[in-house]
């Protein structure tokens, strides 16, 4: 029998016990089963008394089940948990099976990104916005003068997703296209046409910058013509050594003035069809200290007869667009003075659609309908000394309103001397100011006194 004393000691210590006893028993009863977690013993005022009072609370750390997500290795010691993957996946559903992974979320470091248990952001987020990005990426991507409109107001996951795509950079589609969410007005304008710009068929990114940059409209150079010859070396150093530059280089627009950075109806990326885009600049005359240009625009609407590559709307069969080292711009030499001795090389322009025997073969009869029989009248003219006729001496390079291209006038100092030019059938007649009156006849040689 025991002693009164003794069962008096047994039952005190005995109602003491048991709710300590029932305590760890609720707290640790879960282990291995997921089963409700510690309801008293984690947030208390001795330890985790500020758990779960943030604005966005966890939802194990709402109803105190912490024991879902850690283990208790001894009374209130718990093993933290590294990977954290597998075990968010318990109940989220699985962000790395597509084939770009975030790479937080490919080592299972979503704490890298979430608070675990609290946090004044939704989603529980460590931070807010751009922010939580430049905890490990490099706020240097905003450092430019002009920066991009999501990128601005720190709108990151605009163009990415935050987790995983099917697209490089955690796009959410290709760049392109994402683009085309906001500007849609260049969606709309670059459908049906004929051409378009090699950078746009791969990507917006080629020309420009997504997140900001030191040049307008985010260009990834110092504006369009620097652009645009990082690409075209080719005409960066047709530009660089040309002699006689194109003067629309010089102009705000610069390589824009004439060409489409994106889309175009006509080739080269030109905003106009190529003859009529020429003639937005040259509808006047322009005078320099190295002569006159005249107003091509006029002179062609005043000349019906056009030389083959007017015809065909191509100023570029002669001029090099954007320079070159001859005269006017000219693609191969030409006397820029209108009396030289004749020289073939000094032609190869003319000889890159004419034949060069025209004006070195003394006789034929098939070269040219510009002979006294089988005299070729071509060679009369051009070989002359001291004071040799270039080709223009007779003839107008763009337009006039006689057979041939046979100038009205040719200029003489202040006198234009006028070419008199009669077409036969067979022949025709000349009585300019240089000579008396001539006629030629190709079947039956006339003979001019």
């Amino acid at each position: 029998m025991l002693s009164k004393r003794f069962r008096f000691i047994f039952l005190v210590v005995a109602v003491t016990a048991f709710p300590l006893f029932l305590g760890l028993s609720q707290s640790f009863s879960a282990v291995g089963g997921k089963a409700a977690g510690p309801k008293e013993t984690c947030k208390t005022s001795d330890c985790h008394d500020r758990m779960g009072t943030d604005k966005y609370v966890h939802g194990p750390v709402a109803t105190s089940d912490c024991v879902f997500c850690h283990k208790p290795t001894r009374k209130h010691s718990f093993a933290k948990i590294e990977n954290t993957g597998k075990l968010c996946a318990e109940c989220h559903e699985r962000l790395d099976t597509q084939k770009y992974v975030h790479l937080p979320v490919k080592e299972g470091k979503c704490y890298t990104c979430h608070d675990s248990h609290q946090a004044p952001n939704k989603f529980m987020l460590r931070a807010a916005g751009a922010e939580l990005c430049f905890k490990c990426h490099s706020r240097s991507i905003m450092k430019g003068k002009f920066a991009h409109g999501p990128a601005a107001v720190g709108s990151c996951t605009t163009c990415h997703a935050v987790h995983q795509a099917e697209f490089p950079k955690l796009l959410r589609n290709t760049a392109s296209a994402i683009c085309y969410d906001c500007h849609a007005d260049k969606a709309e304008a670059f459908k049906n046409k004929k051409f378009s710009h090699a950078p746009l068929q791969k990507s917006c990114m080629e020309c420009h910058d997504p997140h900001s940059g030191d040049f307008k409209n985010n260009f990834k150079a110092d504006g369009a013509q620097d652009l645009c010859l990082t690409c075209h070396k080719d005409k960066q150093k047709d530009i660089s050594t040309a002699m006689v530059k194109h003067k629309g280089l010089d102009t705000e627009k610069k390589c824009l003035a004439c060409h489409d950075p994106h889309v175009s109806n006509y080739i080269k990326q030109l905003t106009m069809q190529p003859a009529e885009l020429c003639m937005t600049c040259h509808d006047k005359e322009y005078v320099s200290s190295k002569g006159r240009i005249a107003d091509m625009k006029s002179l062609l609407e005043k000349n019906t007869v056009a030389h083959g590559p007017i015809k065909q709307k191509d100023c570029s069969g002669c001029h090099n667009t954007h320079g070159s080292n001859n005269f006017r711009m000219l693609r191969e030499n030409f006397p820029a003075k209108f009396y030289a001795g004749y020289d073939p090389e000094n032609y190869k322009l003319c000889y890159m659609c004419h034949e060069k025997t025209l004006a070195s073969d003394e006789k034929t009869t098939k070269l040219t309908a510009f002979r006294n029989g089988d005299q070729n009248l071509h060679f009369v003219h051009v070989n002359k000394t001291p004071k040799g006729r270039t080709c223009r001496a007779c003839h107008d390079a763009h337009a006039t309103n006689n057979p041939r291209h046979i100038r009205d006038a040719v200029p003489f100092n202040a006198w234009q001397l006028p070419v008199g030019f009669e077409k036969t059938a067979d022949g025709g007649t000349c009585l300019p100011g240089c000579h008396k009156l001539y006629t030629y006849n190709r079947k039956s040689a006339a003979k001019n006194l």
